[in-house]
């Protein structure tokens, strides 16, 4: 690392530019090849899978996304001769649009119960010839405004589907611009220079950047979501900036004792740095476990998160030194560097609330470690209700065309209307279509059943499918009950003694089975991601009980931050205050990628912090002093880094996207009681009482391991004389071990009392 940060000092333009062209290359590629995301929760050998194939392969048209437009008049109907002129004429303007395979009209044959009851509400069913994931935007676009400009004072006009959600506007950069703000200002403040605090936000912007226009070309060559250069943004600036914080707060630690520019730079990368490229490594492990479910649509969320962490790590130890190296002495205030002109090097003791702080907790480690427990504990309680399930538009904000749409509909035809159900089968001989024509009577009798349409066979009569509509929303609870209720018990009563094998497919069939798969898969996944956390903790740290702390404290940050996101979310609690829509269930794909990021994150704090415990252990032997020393040092820049990555990470709730905004506040919420409960009060009790045990291996397992070194190399060559010692033989070893201590423990600056 040092030899790494010595290169990007001696040729800091070389590497300045080498970043610059990195990121305007990939930005010029991503905008020639242009996106190519792919919503697919499609998981094979589902029934909703199975069903979707057979809509596909036998019924033309029916495989693309399917949108709604509807009209609402508050007098007269819209039977009157004046809408149906306006509605006919709008309607066939957009069946004439490119992408738009069919429109269903309710004033043709087909649109049998498209008219509302009180003849107040009607709506149209446009079919587009690809799924949503393939459709243009700028098409999606034209079918908007050619039907709201048939609004009139009298005639209101919403659409509602996902072709047309992909029209709505984000507060995305909105987002992106408040959060870098609000770290830039908090940088200031802790940093007191404006070079210095502009220095972390510059090089996450170019790692994300970078990685940003790298997921859009990945986009192509694999399945992306929509959401995930979104969800690398607000990653990649949250750990960017405080990857960069850190080093740079090293580095002016440095120059405060003395060190020129280039000592100073190198010293920060091979100590800081180490920790940096540690950290990273298990946020992209916690990321890539991910990959074990082997989910298309979860395996792009997994890279192309990674991808963003790996950028901002490697911008972080090669841009940074670089452009520190070219500001000089200026990462230091004004005032300290006359201080330091005037005064010279001063030793840093450990003062100021961080230090009372450190003691306090040295002093009541019980009492403290059992409130932090508490809390915690209170916190993670909702998480026992956690529901997954179908968030769908009718959790949009108020003011969304989706949402009005939504909401006209669940008034005028009933809330299943904007979720049906289709049973798809293939069909043999006379008894099978025997068997459908009476399947009709089956199904209205049906508990939670509002209606259902009469058969539809293809063009040779071997398929066929039904639509059901619900009695209940597509989110509901009773809807998911249905689905299970049809599928094991109406439906294989109706199939008895056919060769019918109906498949029950759909919005909401088709979220259960993901949730189902992913559920099923989590109890691995989790394992892997601990797993190997607690391997390259063990590796780094020398210690048993540090990895099974990360471990159980990774565990509580994740149940409590989801938590919260049930009590927001899915309870209801100030979402709409928020304007994130109406209470609904929690996505089903948001416990994995939630789980994978939490853990990484989670894991940053304790490598941050406990390294510096580590590094004071190893020099002094002395548990409590390593942990009040690594407590009071690393304190206020945890606590720095934890209120940037907040505000980073709650900035992204003015994004307008429900997604984005649940994973902003469960990440927001995780660091908040990581850095806050867990890390700077949890942690540092549980070492205390645990004593040397912290750091306790079994000889034999230490000499198999290998080593990963985030320890400074004076450190390390420390540890190497310890172990020397300690397994020396004859009557003294403890004196051998006392004499190593003595000679490494230069100045005890660190016991002044906080």
């Amino acid at each position: 690392m040092a030899a790494l940060a010595r290169w990007c000092v001696r040729h800091r333009l070389v590497a300045v530019l080498i970043w610059l062209l990195a990121l305007g290359g990939t930005a010029a590629a991503a905008v020639v090849a242009g996106s190519a995301y792919s919503n697919d929760y499609e998981v094979s050998g589902t029934e909703s899978g199975r069903a979707n194939r057979l809509l596909q392969e036998n019924f033309d048209g029916l495989g693309g996304d399917s949108d709604t437009v509807v009209w609402h008049t508050t007098s007269g109907t819209v039977r009157a001769a004046d809408v149906v002129q306006t509605m006919a004429r709008t309607l066939d303007r957009i069946g004439g649009l490119p992408g738009v395979a069919s429109v269903t009209s309710p004033y043709g044959a087909q649109g049998a119960g498209r008219i509302s009851a009180d003849g107040h509400t009607a709506y149209a069913t446009i079919t587009f010839a690809d799924r949503v994931e393939d459709i243009d935007a700028g098409r999606a676009r034209a079918v908007v405004a050619a039907a709201e400009a048939a609004r009139t004072d009298g005639l209101r006009v919403e659409l509602g589907g996902s072709a047309v959600a992909l029209t709505e506007p984000s507060g995305g950069h909105l987002a992106e611009g408040v959060g870098v703000l609000v770290a830039a200002v908090v940088l200031f403040l802790a940093f007191g220079s404006l070079a210095a605090s502009l220095l972390p936000v510059a090089t996450a912007l170019v790692g994300v950047g970078t990685a940003y226009a790298g997921i859009v070309l990945l986009g192509h060559v694999m399945t992306v979501a929509d959401f995930a250069p979104m969800l690398g943004v607000l990653i990649g600036l949250g750990v960017g900036i405080d990857y960069a914080l850190f080093i740079v707060t090293r580095h002016r630690r440095g120059l405060k004792h003395g060190l020129t520019v280039t000592e100073a730079v190198t010293d920060a990368v091979a100590t800081t740095g180490r920790a940096v490229v540690f950290a990273g490594a298990t946020v992209c492990i916690a990321l890539l476990g991910m990959l074990i479910l082997r989910l298309n649509f979860l395996n792009g969320v997994a890279i192309a998160a990674s991808l963003t962490v790996v950028l901002t790590v490697a911008a972080s130890v090669t841009l940074l030194p670089a452009l520190l190296s070219l500001i000089g002495m200026r990462a230091l205030g004004r005032r300290e560097r006359q201080r330091l002109t005037r005064y010279g090097p001063e030793p840093e003791l450990p003062t100021g609330f961080a230090a009372r702080w450190s003691a306090f907790v040295e002093r009541r480690p019980k009492l403290l470690g059992a409130l932090a427990l508490a809390v915690i504990t209170v916190l993670a309680l909702p998480t026992l209700s956690l529901r997954l399930g179908t968030s769908d538009q009718g959790n949009d904000p108020k003011s969304s065309t989706t949402r009005q749409a939504y909401d006209l509909l669940a008034a005028g035809f009933g809330p299943g209307v904007n979720g049906p159900l289709t049973l798809v089968t293939r069909v043999g001989g006379a008894e099978d279509k025997l068997a459908l024509d009476s399947l009709d009577a089956t199904l209205r009798a049906t508990e939670g059943i509002a209606s259902v349409t009469p058969v539809t066979y293809d063009a040779a009569g071997t398929a066929a499918y039904v639509t059901v509509v619900p009695e209940s929303a597509p989110q509901s609870q009773r809807t998911s009950d249905l689905v299970h209720r049809l599928r094991t018990e109406v439906l294989p009563r109706a199939e008895t003694g056919t060769s019918l094998d109906l498949q029950v497919g759909g919005v909401t069939a088709s979220y259960d089975d993901f949730a189902g798969v992913i559920v099923g898969k989590l109890p691995l996944f989790v394992g892997v991601v601990i797993g190997l956390g607690c391997l390259l903790l063990l590796l780094a740290f020398r210690s048993v009980a540090i990895p099974v702390k990360a471990a159980a404290m990774n565990v509580a940050a994740v149940a409590a931050a989801f938590g919260v996101v049930v009590v927001i979310f899915q309870w209801g609690w100030g979402s709409d205050l928020l304007g994130l829509g109406r209470a609904g269930p929690v996505e089903p794909f948001l416990p994995v990628i939630m789980v994978s990021v939490l853990f990484g994150l989670s894991m940053d704090y304790q490598v941050f912090l406990v390294s510096r415990m580590y590094e004071e252990w190893l020099e002094t032997g002395d548990n409590r002093r390593a942990v009040r020393v690594g407590l009071a040092e690393t304190g206020r820049v945890i606590n720095s880094a934890a209120v940037i990555m907040i505000s980073v990470f709650l900035a992204f709730v003015l994004s307008g996207d429900r997604v984005i905004a649940m994973f902003g506040i469960a990440l927001a919420s995780a660091v908040a009681l990581d850095a806050f409960v867990l890390r700077t009060l949890l942690v540092p009790a549980l070492m205390h009482l645990l004593g040397s045990a912290n750091w306790w291996l079994p000889r034999r397992l230490d000499a198999r391991l290998p080593r990963i070194s985030i320890e400074p190399p004076g450190c390390r060559a420390a540890h190497e004389r310890l172990a020397a010692a300690g397994t020396g033989t004859g009557t003294g070893p403890d004196a051998e071990v006392a004499e190593v201590l003595a000679k490494e423990r230069d100045r005890d600056v660190h016991d002044v009392p906080g």
